[in-house]
């Protein structure tokens, strides 16, 4: 993994922009960096370097042997030795070992139909001096973040926005953004002209203009196709175990050690397992520990690594270490959390880090395509017509019994306003992800200040949301299960978890997180899998419990779905309490825009009135709250 920038000017990039953006993107490529300026000096590329493949010869950027095309490349392409042997055959010659020259030459001979051919996490940002047009492509799912601003004529792309703020773009507040939340459109960020490259897609920037197009986009299988599909119980779960097992082969492919990160849940589990069953040597396993039982997952984890013959390693984190990193985990995410556990995903990386890793297995991604969180199961459970009133009513109390520690963020009550109607007139029902979403910015909304309140007056994010969406291409005539995993997947899947519970928090310490679940072959064969194989009564996942079992523990195996989240804070001496203390009492909290400071002050004040279980929602807003002064402070926003 690296760092990349790039801009397209009408007077050209200074030096000292172009040093300040490759020192801003360090920490994403500590082993080398480098930079290419066309020869009238208006169009630059920038590169740092993570060596994972290739590690004495693959620098960046790269031009090709007619020195019209160049390129900077950020992720992994798998399945690159077949896809180099056949351009080779089709006489191109590679200058290095590393398989991000694949995609130079890949676009030399396809254009942008070199897109489709590529497989894994990446951002590419090609200079084709011939069409005078630079192109930006990113991964199918958003894994690798890649930014955009077009300003005065002049576009700009980055792997982070903090390097488009060192080329000149400037730090202002994007209200819809900042008050947006989680499920607002993937495009848009906290920062005022700055959007993000949509998740399979690719960017033509030309003449001061950026254009956005579709390579790739999630396929679930309409009513009609549905019926069609007569695979057994155990064809489905062969189909889906094989993809999964060459995703996980594929991502072992690396010229350094391949570690993995371990939760007590089924998809780190699987993970580690089945990569453990292609290696003779033992997989270092990190595990992330906490003091507070119901968030404790560590015996879990020790049981798992033992069993499949993998090495455990605890990381305990505490409320202390929390409050201490938050502010620099915010810098690196350039987004509001709502949790502690961006944070304790940043001591994780800082870890493995000092242990000497640079690539880390993670398990993001199946709950998307198999509906493991509480929200799809409520869905599924609702929407099957095979079951009575009094069953799904014990589901969901059964459901609700069983997320003590955060059913309170993702089972809340149902919401009913405008936004809801609009929803529902759009959709035909409201899926209780959406829900959700609604509810958690709801709970915000009381702390806006009095403009931001006005000037949101409204607007429904996630109405404009949906409005970006093809909906009657990619959810009419589906189950409504997959309806709402489609919808998911553009929202909370590249805005939170693959934000701040993945790419930046592992590259912040120079970690290349790769993430089998996340391989379109593995995604085009899930959305495949019939609901009932989802989610079976309330078992989330079911496929691959059974495509995974043989590396299972018992107790993984029959689990259910625990989000991974922090612990709240457990009293009055908490640190997280002096955090949030020292925060709103500062200046940038008298400066920043966005939240009144004195309910902020208020609901600190009252947090232990509330239940206990209760908490860990109210936390939420408070540490969305800090999260915008953090940012107000370290981006000097306007």
């Amino acid at each position: 993994m690296c760092g990349i920038f790039a801009a397209m000017t009408q007077t050209g990039i200074s030096p000292p922009q172009r040093d300040a953006a490759l020192k801003s993107l360090h920490h994403r490529g500590p082993d080398g960096a480098d930079s290419w300026t066309s020869n009238d000096g208006r169009w630059v590329l920038g590169h740092t370097r993570l060596s994972i493949i290739g590690l004495n010869n693959g620098n960046q950027p790269m031009t090709s042997p007619d020195s019209a095309l160049h390129s900077v490349v950020n992720g992994e392409f798998y399945g690159y030795r077949e896809i180099r042997d056949k351009l080779c055959a089709r006489g191109y010659q590679f200058k290095t070992d590393s398989d991000s020259e694949i995609a130079l030459h890949l676009y030399h001979e396809r254009g942008m139909q070199a897109a489709s051919e590529l497989r894994g996490e990446f951002a590419v940002i090609i200079a084709d001096e011939r069409e005078k047009v630079m192109i930006a492509i990113r991964d199918r799912f958003g894994i690798k973040p890649l930014y955009y601003a077009a300003i005065n004529g002049n576009v700009y792309f980055a792997s982070e926005i903090k390097a488009l703020l060192a080329l000149g773009v400037p730090a202002k507040w994007d209200i819809e953004g900042a008050t947006g939340g989680p499920g607002k459109s993937h495009e848009i960020t906290e920062f005022e002209g700055v959007h993000s490259v949509p998740q399979g897609s690719y960017a033509i920037a030309k003449d001061g203009n950026v254009r956005i197009y579709s390579y790739w986009d999630w396929e679930f299988p309409t009513a009609a196709q549905v019926k069609e599909d007569t695979r057994t119980e155990a064809e489905v779960v062969e189909e889906f175990k094989e993809a999964l097992q060459d995703s996980v082969k594929q991502r072992l492919v690396a010229d350094v050690e391949v570690a993995s990160y371990l939760s007590g849940g089924i998809d780190s589990c699987a993970v580690l397992g089945l990569a453990q069953q292609c290696m003779d040597k033992p997989i270092r396993a990190f595990t992330l520990t906490f003091e507070n039982p119901l968030f404790d997952e560590a015996a879990i984890a020790e049981a798992t690594a033992k069993h499949v013959g993998a090495t455990y390693h605890p990381i305990p984190i505490t409320g202390r270490d929390i409050a201490d990193s938050y502010g620099d985990a915010i810098w690196h995410s350039e987004t509001q959390m709502f949790n502690g556990h961006g944070v304790a995903k940043y001591l994780l990386s800082q870890a493995v880090q000092k242990a000497g890793i640079k690539v880390v297995f993670t398990g993001e991604g199946a709950d998307e395509m198999l509906g493991g969180y509480p929200f799809f199961r409520a869905d599924a459970v609702n929407n099957n017509p095979a079951l009575s009133s009094a069953e799904k009513s014990a589901f969901m109390d059964e459901m609700f019994g069983t997320n003590e520690a955060t059913r309170a963020l993702v089972m809340p009550k149902q919401v009913n306003n405008e936004e809801m109607l609009a929803i529902q007139s759009r959709l035909g029902w409201v899926p209780a992800s959406l829900n959700v979403s609604l509810a958690m910015r709801n709970g915000i909304a009381s702390f806006w200040s009095p403009e931001v309140k006005m000037k949101m007056q409204g607007h429904y994010p996630l109405v404009s949301n949906l409005d970006r969406l093809p909906l009657k291409q990619r959810i009419a005539g589906r189950d409504h299960l997959n309806q709402a995993l489609y919808i998911h997947s553009k929202t909370l899947l590249p805005n939170f978890i693959l934000n701040y519970l993945g790419d930046r928090m592992e590259m912040a310490h120079s970690i290349e997180g790769r993430v089998p679940f996340l391989d379109h072959r593995v995604a085009e064969v899930a959305a495949r899998v019939p609901v009932n194989m989802k989610v079976k009564g309330i078992r989330e996942k079911h496929v691959l419990r059974e495509a995974a079992k043989e590396v299972l523990i018992p107790e993984v195996y029959n689990r259910q779905k625990h989000p991974f989240t922090t612990p709240p804070a457990g009293d009055k001496n908490d640190p997280m309490l002096a955090f949030y203390r020292d925060t709103f009492s500062s200046q940038a909290a008298k400066n920043q825009p966005i939240y009144n400071m004195k309910k902020a002050h208020l609901a600190l004040d009252n947090l232990f009135e509330c239940p206990v279980d209760k908490r860990i929602a109210i936390e939420a807003g408070l540490q969305r709250i800090a999260s915008v002064i953090i940012m107000q402070e370290k981006f000097g926003m306007s």
